[in-house]
């Protein structure tokens, strides 16, 4: 029960529940008020009548009485039985028994009516001086019925809205997981078939028989191998708490920057790669995947170059209350205000070839695993974005 209730009341869906709760028991207090106001103005009403009758009695005069029963109490929109004092029926409105119809079975059932009016509201005695002429039974009026039921209703409708919420946003949370696992698997292929290209390509160069006398088969090969065993422990490490080491984010930024700048000719333009690196205290850093969240930025800044003569600027500092900061910005297409906010969501990505995971991990490997933020610092469409990491 308590996880149940634990899950209930978490995230999203326990504000989405907490708003229809506070919604409904508004809205029932209001509709109460109402109604109690409404019933209000009825008992006045039939005071009124009550005092009207009794000096009309008074006076002796039963065509001034029927007047005022006919012509101002059956306008009123309430169910009325007025009774001798007996309690036996002399008149009726607003029933489902005609006013003419006085067989005995309508008089069993306006007797009936009364019994039960009688349950809901005390009935009002029509009084001149002491003594007790009639009484007067009545009850609510259609209005404040649908009223007393419409707080209900809309309770029921919001759960329904809330209900098909929760559904989609289960949907939304499965299609997010799908992209995940999707990303994921697309990501691992990505990641070892480079290293796994090139020690294919240097076999062949060792089977050809001619190796390369400016090329050191063995030192590439260990360089891929490496590269392999890095990937390997990068993704060993998805999904558990990873060990956090203090250290300088020099070393390992440097090594990741010159990683991506023997990528950048594979592009196919000139891409400068300018480093403005300065001692920074130490921060508790998991190297492998800090590199692997610095390395997803800066493929997407090559991704996004569309100029002759791209620019990657990587520069580290100090920042307001101690903060170490990494900023990596290039002169590409940069981002539309209105994708700012979904850049980091999985499966965004406005490459035709993208699965959208890249900046949703580099993301989670900043602010989950090592307390940061990572974050859009500025862009403008066509030139360019300065995403910026803070440790």
């Amino acid at each position: 029960m308590r996880r149940w209730l634990s899950r209930l009341f978490s995230g999203v869906r326990g504000i989405l529940f907490a708003a229809a709760v506070a919604a409904g028991l508004s809205l029932h207090l209001y509709t109460q008020h109402v109604v109690q106001q409404l019933r209000e103005e009825s008992r006045s009403l039939v005071l009124f009548y009550a005092g009207m009758y009794a000096r009309v009695a008074e006076t002796e005069s039963p065509g001034d009485l029927t007047f005022l029963f006919d012509q101002i109490i059956s306008r009123t929109n309430f169910p009325l039985i007025q009774t001798d004092t007996l309690l036996q029926p002399t008149g009726w409105k607003g029933l489902p028994v005609s006013p003419n119809d006085t067989t005995r079975a309508a008089m069993e059932e306006v007797r009936r009516m009364v019994v039960r009016l009688d349950r809901e509201i005390d009935p009002i005695p029509v009084k001149y001086g002491n003594r007790t002429l009639a009484f007067l039974f009545y009850g609510d009026s259609r209005l404040i019925q649908q009223l007393r039921w419409l707080p209900y209703a809309e309770a029921g409708f919001i759960g329904l809205f809330i209900l098909i919420g929760f559904f989609g946003y289960a949907h939304i949370k499965r299609s997010e997981q799908r992209s995940i696992w999707v990303g994921m698997a697309k990501e691992t292929a990505h990641q070892l078939g480079t290293p796994l290209s090139s020690l294919m390509g240097w076999i062949e160069v060792m089977r050809s028989g001619r190796p390369s006398a400016s090329v050191s088969l063995a030192d590439e090969m260990e360089r891929d191998v490496k590269r392999l065993r890095q990937v390997t422990q990068r993704f060993s490490q998805i999904g558990s708490r990873p060990d956090l080491k203090k250290a300088d984010l020099a070393a390992p930024l440097r090594e990741t920057v010159e990683y991506i700048r023997r990528r950048a000719p594979q592009l196919g333009r000139p891409v400068v790669i300018e480093e403005n690196l300065v001692e920074t205290p130490a921060v508790p850093l998991n190297a492998d995947l800090f590199q692997w969240a610095v390395e997803n930025i800066l493929k997407n800044a090559l991704d996004a170059m569309n100029k002759d003569h791209g620019v990657i600027s990587v520069r580290s500092g100090v920042g307001d209350r101690g903060r170490v900061f990494v900023e990596i910005g290039d002169n590409g297409r940069g981002i539309d205000k209105a994708d700012r906010g979904r850049v980091f969501k999985p499966g965004f990505s406005t490459k035709k070839r993208g699965w959208g995971l890249g900046l949703t991990l580099s993301r989670r490997i900043v602010e989950d695993y090592h307390g940061g933020r990572l974050f859009v610092r500025e862009s403008a469409p066509g030139k360019g974005t300065v995403m910026r990491i803070e440790l």
